[in-house]
């Protein structure tokens, strides 16, 4: 494990895909399991963590709500300068559209608050209420402009629906507008999609958070989405939810389908599909402290578009860290991985 002070070595290290809930938003979610009218997902995902006896969903939610000394020393234990806090899956996108609104100010003024207290720990992005665009265009407005906050969190489908329908468009327009980045996180299967996914076990992080965010991102993308709003810029975790390594096929397949005009949905776009990852997209390792996806990942879209991530308190690994470490980059190299990206993309200022 590396715990040695940040001035012992030449770079920060940040972790950029680390979530947070507060308390309120937390009894909202066991007020709702108590009901009939929530998505199968939702009941899988939240049932579990907030439901069961198990030690280690107890330990999560724990430590989602704590922005004050637990965290703080959990980070020093694994090694970690910064947070980048961002409101945890599935956040606002269950609730009602009122609620959505609500916790999404609640959130972001507690986040805000705790960057405040701990200015060289944290930062943080903001929350939205997306299924009302104007006041979620509003909220982000005021997250951004006067608290601060350095991006906007979207977990995954709204109900779902996803970021490419044209409702979304102007909360889109303004992250771009105010040069900040969308933050592209997992929640469960929509339930038009879920059933297979649960009925194996497989509907959580283990494969169902990578094949519905996964999809998200290439709705996107292939939607034309990026060639709308050219200056929108988005980081998703999990080293890109699986695209990566379907690049070659993705842009294959696409363009025998805007040949064929099969779908309606599929037009020409003014790049290939994989290129998007190049131009607009940027990956967090988040979860995914693995080497050889590590190394793909920059092979294939650039050493500058990968950076790191924890994913705390769901897979707080103390030893994930000197894994990290122990890649083998130059200096240089690990300092843009660490801290030179995220600094870039989130705009945090030089500490």
């Amino acid at each position: 494990m590396s715990t040695e002070s940040s001035t012992a070595r030449a770079y920060r290290r940040i972790a950029t895909e680390e979530a947070y809930a507060p308390q309120e938003l937390i009894d909202e979610y066991l007020r709702l399991l108590k009901t009939d009218n929530v998505e199968i997902g939702f009941r899988s995902l939240m049932g579990y963590f907030l439901q069961s006896s198990h030690p280690q969903p107890q330990q999560v939610v724990s430590r989602l709500a704590d922005l004050g000394e637990r965290r703080i020393a959990d980070m020093d234990a694994a090694g970690i300068d910064h947070q980048i806090l961002s409101l945890t899956s599935p956040g606002t996108q269950v609730l009602s559209v009122d609620a959505a609104r609500d916790f999404a100010r609640l959130a972001n003024d507690r986040i805000a608050e705790a960057v405040r207290a701990h200015p060289t720990r944290y930062s943080g992005l903001a929350a939205v209420g997306f299924e009302d665009a104007p006041s979620a265009v509003e909220e982000l407005e005021r997250a951004v402009t006067t608290l601060g906050l350095k991006g906007l969190i979207a977990n995954s489908h709204i109900k779902g629906t996803y970021l490419d329908a044209p409702q979304y468009l102007p909360i889109l327009q303004a992250a771009a507008d105010l040069d900040v980045p969308v933050y592209l996180h997992p929640q469960t299967l929509p339930d038009a999609a879920i059933s297979p996914y649960v009925e194996a076990g497989l509907d959580g992080a283990v494969w169902g958070f990578a094949a519905e965010t996964g999809l998200h991102l290439l709705r996107m993308i292939t939607s034309g989405l990026f060639d709308r709003v050219p200056n929108l810029r988005v980081v998703v975790g999990h080293l890109g939810e699986g695209l990566p390594y379907f690049l070659s096929r993705i842009d294959h397949m696409h363009q025998k389908q805007v040949a064929s005009g099969r779908y309606e949905a599929i037009k020409p776009l003014q790049q290939k599909p994989s290129e998007y990852l190049r131009t607009h997209i940027w990956l967090t390792t988040s979860g995914m402290p693995w080497e050889p996806a590590i190394t793909f990942a920059r092979s294939v879209l650039g050493n500058d578009r990968v950076m790191y991530a924890m994913d705390y308190p769901y897979q707080y690994e103390l030893d994930e860290v000197a894994q990290m470490d122990a890649l083998s980059y130059s200096e240089q190299e690990r300092y843009e991985f660490f801290q030179g990206i995220a600094e870039r993309v989130f705009k945090l200022p030089r500490l």
